[in-house]
């Protein structure tokens, strides 16, 4: 169950957007202003915020760009009386993904939700977490410790595949067959040779390693294991 924050001091608004998200199966938390939301932010776990813009104590604008400090991927949807171009402008440089202006069609803010928790699904599934150890599938990007690693495009492909099926062996063919493709005319040496160079560039890894599984193939291990 996807948990939402609704960040609104009007109850009554808050109260229409509670039943509907309600009735759709999510499990609200309610903020009356921006602060309110942020201590929710920092101590529970939130799948997507929806905030207004004109709030007490802490703002929308406020509120959006301090949520991405602690969490740069949660998803944001701004709604507001503020109808100005400026105004979703502001939004959307502060780090929203999404903007309606009130008055709202309930019905279309859950179509909203909905496909704002999809791409969020989509994106996670797409960068994977080994402690220390980040691979970004979305912009090709490995990380250890923060610092990026160089990988060459079937390197990086290689990697991807292990780091989604750890403890999976792979034989030279399924490998050569979800890189290069069922057509590629590569022989079993080029499989070691990137195998060999992802390796080098794993040498000093805490987290993972590519073990050989004799008269197999080869297979991710993560290192806490």
């Amino acid at each position: 169950m996807n948990t939402i924050c609704i960040a609104e001091d009007d109850a009554h608004i808050r109260g229409l957007m509670l039943e509907y998200l309600n009735r759709e199966g999510f499990r609200i938390l309610e903020a009356n202003d921006g602060r309110q939301a942020l201590q929710c932010l920092e101590n529970l776990q939130v799948d997507l915020l929806i905030t207004d813009l004109m709030m007490p104590w802490i703002n929308g604008i406020e509120l959006i760009t301090e949520v991405r400090k602690i969490d740069r991927d949660i998803p944001v949807l701004i709604i507001t009386a503020k109808e100005m171009f400026e105004d979703k402008k502001m939004g959307f440089l502060a780090g929203a993904d999404d903007y309606m202006v009130k008055p709202i069609d309930m019905d279309e803010m859950v179509l909203r939700v909905r496909a704002l928790l999809r791409r969020a699904k989509y994106a996670r599934e797409q960068r994977i977490e080994y402690h220390d150890t980040v691979l970004d599938y979305n912009n090709y990007g490995f990380f250890i410790k923060g610092q990026p690693i160089e990988l060459a495009r079937k390197e990086f492909e290689i990697l991807f595949l292990f780091m989604s099926n750890p403890n999976k062996i792979f034989t030279r063919q399924q490998i050569m067959d979800h890189v290069w493709g069922r057509d590629a005319n590569s022989v079993d040496r080029t499989v070691d040779v990137h195998i060999n160079r992802i390796r080098d560039k794993l040498v000093d890894n805490e987290d993972i390693k590519i073990s050989t599984v004799r008269g197999l193939g080869y297979k991710l291990v993560r290192n806490y294991e």
